[in-house]
């Protein structure tokens, strides 16, 4: 079990007050908060060890090095890949860039297809999206079912024909919550086509559960510190090193050659070519620090954590008047962000309301606004639970949303 009430006391931020209220932060998913370790981490490199990476030989710049590769060996043993894999970008957002630039755009040619679907975030979208309209390449989106789930026989369907040469999916849905079967689907692809590459966006997994990416056996997988209880400015692709030999880099300059001539260059070892110019040396060793963090915890433990309360969380939402939650009601098939809509009440409304009470949700679109329209909603509220929330969130929570519905829901009017 998690002491929750010690480790709250490990983030400043929540120690914090709005007016009158207790913070509670229920935004995790969009950003979780930043432990003391991480800080303190980070600190230290600015204090004692300012310098920059892999060139000089003086001790400064010894020990930033060894800091920030620190940070990539951790990403790898969080996640079971190899070192040698991880390429650190800036966010999640970019991992899906290089892989959509550096991969699909060289290797995939017209007649070709891309399977993806329809809860993805557009970090995961659109960049593929883009690849398919420079390269003349086919679109097809798996859908999802009435219960927020991928239809896996629609998705032996899509690539039936054996066209699909490459797939880019969530691994957690960030509106829906959804866990999905990323072996299971996986294996749809490559019994179509064998040689298919199989991208995941782990960005809400990794935080919140194990993960074992020679387990899920995908061909590349997306993260961002930001989730991770590190730093923003930080993310990274966690690929299978043969796939990152078969790519081209996206952005050119200096520390990602081997070597430069007036007519040409040739590219460094991977994972270095993809990293041009001065890395975030100062947020590697922070996500390095975050890493540290949560197995500390230990992410079965966490898991385990979020399922419990998230059980509770959705009960209360189930007794509450004129509530809808969208995706699965079952914890076990979900992870901890849950989105809902509440009859009569702009989810504006609610996350006003609730922010005047110090409680932190998120609302709007969600960066997903074909699975919206999938599921007829221009908008949901979403709060996304962490390690450092505990049954004594819910009650604010719920009572916000009670509020909100007393404050804005129109009477029915009579038949």
């Amino acid at each position: 079990m998690l002491d929750v009430a010690a480790i709250r006391r490990e983030f400043p931020t929540l120690q914090r007050r709005i007016g009158d209220h207790r913070l509670v932060y229920l935004d995790a998913a969009a950003s979780a908060q930043t432990p003391r370790v991480v800080l303190d981490a980070m600190d230290r490199y600015y204090r004692t060890a300012r310098s920059n990476v892999h060139r000089g030989v003086y001790p400064l710049a010894e020990e930033a090095t060894a800091g920030y590769e620190a940070g990539r060996t951790a990403l790898a043993r969080l996640l079971g890949a190899d070192p040698r894999g991880v390429v650190l970008t800036r966010n999640a957002t970019e991992a899906c860039n290089l892989v959509a630039y550096g991969y699909v755009r060289h290797h995939l040619r017209a007649g070709d297809a891309i399977l993806s679907t329809v809860m993805e975030h557009h970090a995961n979208m659109v960049p593929f999206w883009h690849a398919a309209q420079a390269n003349d390449l086919e679109l097809r989106h798996v859908p999802i079912t009435s219960d927020g789930r991928l239809d896996l026989d629609a998705a032996r369907e899509l690539v039936a024909d054996g066209r699909v040469r490459f797939a880019a999916f969530t691994h957690v849905s960030n509106v829906l919550g959804t866990i999905n079967p990323v072996a299971e689907l996986a294996g749809i692809v490559r019994a179509a086509d064998p040689h298919a590459v199989v991208h995941v966006d782990g960005a809400q997994a990794a935080p919140h559960l194990p993960v074992d990416l020679s387990a899920l056996d995908v061909d590349s997988y997306a993260v961002t510190g930001h989730k991770l209880c590190g730093p923003t400015g930080i993310g990274a692709l966690v690929a299978r090193p043969e796939l990152l030999e078969r790519m081209e880099p996206f952005m050119t300059g200096g520390e990602m050659i081997r070597d430069v001539t007036l007519d040409g260059a040739t590219w460094n070892e991977i994972p270095h070519r993809f990293e041009a110019g001065t890395p975030m040396i100062a947020e590697a060793i922070g996500l390095g620090a975050a890493v540290g963090f949560l197995e500390d915890l230990g992410l079965d433990v966490v898991r385990a954590h979020e399922v419990e309360l998230g059980g509770m969380f959705l009960a209360g939402l189930r007794d509450a008047a004129g509530v809808e939650v969208h995706g699965p009601t079952d914890m076990t098939d979900r992870g901890a962000a849950i989105s809902f809509t509440v009859e009569g009440v702009h989810p504006h409304d609610i996350g006003a309301v609730l922010g005047d009470r110090g409680v932190c949700v998120r609302v709007g679109h969600h960066c997903c606004k074909p699975l919206m329209r999938e599921l007829g909603a221009s908008a949901t509220v979403r709060a996304s639970l962490h390690v450092h929330n505990d049954a004594d969130d819910l009650e604010p929570l719920l009572e916000g949303i009670s509020a909100a519905r007393a404050m804005f829901a129109r009477p029915a009017v009579p038949a």
